[in-house]
């Protein structure tokens, strides 16, 4: 479809009448019927995010048996058809006959939504599962699942299909073992996309070994491998296999030693409380390192909170007054000019807080915000013994940190009139809108989004193909600041990112010179970064990213932040045109097109943008109805902070290592 038929359909779609809406139009959905009527409702979404959400669900409840203290292995295996099979060595989910529901606990759990021990304060005394609606979400998304309990000496079996029990709970067997063993594969009817990723569920599972040490985790991937990794063979299955186990003895210390890695710490030690506060289990580490970023990752229930909450308040508060008293009384805060702000305690600081609570109050069904208030005093009140004690007996490295601090506000005083300088200006350009930047017509932020395009000749052909009604294009000069490793003033002071700011609406800092982001005035619903599909088109993506995470978070945890995906080729055959995004892609064209040779049909490689037409543009890339755009998240927000910091810090090896390690898993282009 060309540009003017998607203008012309787009219009007569607004203009079109509603269709009738009666009281026939209403559907009752029972059981399990309504999380496979509208799975995003209960997994979030059925993307690549929402599939690998459906392991999270079943580990979840492994590791709600070792919290309650009866499990101490759990193994997750991606087998060779890409179903999934977790296994513990727990209780066994009860097998016996319930008698409201007429049927066997097992099938009440796997069938019901809002069952399980969750509920009962006597059989888990704190859980990350907390709706009861889990591993029957799992079971209702899959085309075929299967649950196996060892318990009481037997082995008990019952199959699954789309959530419903095939047959009655059948013993099988006799076992000395005790535990779970749940293997799902996921429906097809549900998710387009059904290829589990290793990286991101070892990284899940790394991520709970820290958070729950002295338990032991391992992820096997038993899918054939193009060339041995030298990790493991399984002779059973004939090749190489990947294999990680995971195991923590110092839980969120050795967290701190791993985020931290590959930056220069500035203290000796990371500094690590497990205490009880108000009868609630805290756990903090922290350590300071030479970075210009704050990097604090708080957990209730092994639940990432990416929003943060009461106890992530709580940490500030106590961290704050703390670290103010003791620079106050060492004086060395007297020749400063201004004040200090909260912000610049935490400059340079990497930080986990991980609190158990029995019954967790969240804000959405994300559960990414906690809410209780007694959380703040527990935490502000763990966080405040743990550094009163550690500065006084650390007075080297006390001094160390305030001189951080110091450095920080100054920073951040520079930084700021760097901001106002921006403003000044952008006032006397009347819009305040870069240059570069082609707005679109339409004001509705809901409706509208813009283009971050490499280059201003790839930027002037997105200006010509775009739909000028919805989609603003701003062209960006070459490759922008590493903001991985520059100082706040510098960052404000840059033009590329002074453009981004001011085109998006979006502006960093209030009347204290906080470092929230305040998205009251942002402009456009979707930010789209558009790069070549080369070495560098990757770099600067991974730039533009960098800045993103680090300064805008928050956009990037709303959903805002898209990528774009320009086509790899171009296939043509006569008046045939194809375009294909891959190499799997590219040869089945080939085949079609040319009976799988490549003499018969013409094929061109996009290395950049420019190489494209307008129009070609438009049709691959910016068309709503045909373009494939990536949403950019944050699964594990701790993960990504060790990743950026790795990839665009100063340390070389780590980085080498990590493409070494990752080359064979990768497609990369040549």
């Amino acid at each position: 479809m060309n540009k003017q038929d998607y203008e012309q359909e787009h219009t007569d779609q607004q203009n079109s009448n509603l269709q009738d809406y009666s009281a026939g139009s209403i559907q009752v959905l029972e059981g399990l019927e309504a999380v496979r009527k509208r799975p995003a409702m209960y997994i979030g979404d059925v993307s690549e995010k929402g599939l690998h959400h459906l392991v999270y669900e079943v580990v979840d409840n492994s590791i709600d048996e070792a919290l309650a203290g009866y499990a101490k292995h759990i193994d997750l295996i991606i087998n060779d058809d890409n179903s999934i099979t977790i296994m513990d060595d727990g209780r066994g989910i009860p097998v016996d006959y319930h008698e409201k529901e007429g049927k066997s606990a097992l099938e009440v759990v796997m069938t019901v939504l809002h069952a399980g021990g969750k509920f009962n304060k006597d059989s888990y005394k704190v859980s990350g599962g907390l709706h009861g609606v889990g591993v029957s979400c799992v079971n209702a998304l899959s085309s075929y699942l299967t649950a196996e309990i060892h318990r009481d000496g037997k082995i008990y079996y019952q199959e699954y299909r789309q959530g419903k029990a095939l047959d009655k709970i059948q013993e099988i067997g006799e076992t000395e073992k005790t535990g779970t063993i749940i293997t799902f594969t996921p429906d097809a009817d549900i998710f387009q996309m059904r290829d589990f990723n290793f990286e991101t569920l070892a990284s899940r599972l790394r991520e709970l070994s820290f958070l729950n040490r002295g338990i032991a985790l391992s992820i096997t991937d038993k899918r054939e491998l193009e060339e041995p990794n030298g990790n493991g063979n399984d002779p059973e299955n004939g090749g190489a296999f990947r294999h990680e186990d995971f195991y923590s003895e110092q839980g969120l210390k050795e967290f701190v030693d791993y985020l931290d890695a590959t930056r220069d710490r500035i203290i000796e030690d990371t500094v690590h409380v497990e205490t009880t506060k108000n009868e609630i289990p805290v756990e903090i580490a922290l350590q300071y390192n030479n970075s210009y970023a704050e990097n604090i990752h708080s957990y209730v229930n092994n639940i990432n909170t990416i929003e943060g909450g009461t106890h992530l308040a709580g940490f500030r508060r106590g961290l704050t007054r703390t670290l103010k008293n003791y620079a106050d009384k060492s004086g060395m805060l007297t020749k400063l000019k201004f004040s200090i702000s909260g912000d610049d305690f935490r400059e340079g600081l990497t930080a986990i807080i991980s609190v158990k609570v029995q019954e967790p109050q969240f804000e959405g069904q994300t559960k990414t915000k906690l809410g209780n208030s007694e959380l703040i005093g527990a935490v502000d009140q763990a966080t405040s013994e743990l550094l009163s004690n550690y500065l006084e007996e650390n007075p080297k490295d006390a001094r160390t940190i305030v001189k951080k601090v110091i450095t920080a506000a100054q920073a951040r005083h520079a930084a700021r009139k760097a901001r106002e300088l921006v403003q000044r200006k952008n006032a006397m350009n009347g819009s305040g809108l870069p240059g570069k930047l082609a707005d679109c017509s339409n004001r509705d932020a809901d409706n509208t989004e813009i283009y971050l395009v490499e280059g201003d000749s790839a930027g002037g052909t997105a200006k010509q193909g775009r739909d000028r009604r919805f989609q603003a294009i701003l062209p960006l000069k070459g490759k922008i600041l590493n903001v991985e490793k520059a100082l706040r003033s510098k960052i404000f002071e840059n033009d590329e990112i002074k453009n981004i700011f001011t085109a998006l609406g979006v502006t960093i800092g209030t009347e204290e010179d906080s470092k929230e982001l305040n998205l009251s005035k942002l402009r456009y619903n979707k930010i789209i970064i558009m790069c070549d599909a080369d070495v560098d088109g990757s770099h600067i993506e991974t730039l533009i990213m960098t800045f993103f995470f680090r300064y805008m978070t928050e956009l990037v945890q709303k959903g805002y932040l898209y990528i774009a995906t320009p086509p790899l080729y171009q296939i043509r055959k006569g008046k045939q045109v194809r375009y294909c995004w891959n190499e799997e892609e590219r040869n089945q064209v080939v085949e079609e097109l040319g009976g799988g040779k490549e003499a018969n049909v013409t094929i061109q490689r996009y290395k950049g943008l420019g190489e494209m037409t307008s129009e070609q543009l438009w049709e691959t890339t910016m068309n709503p109805e045909f373009r494939k755009l990536r949403q950019v998240t944050i699964e594990s927000a701790a993960e990504t902070d060790r990743i950026f910091s790795m990839l665009m810090g100063d340390e070389v090896m780590p980085r080498r290592e990590f493409i070494q390690s990752h080359a064979k898993y990768a497609n990369i282009d040549a």
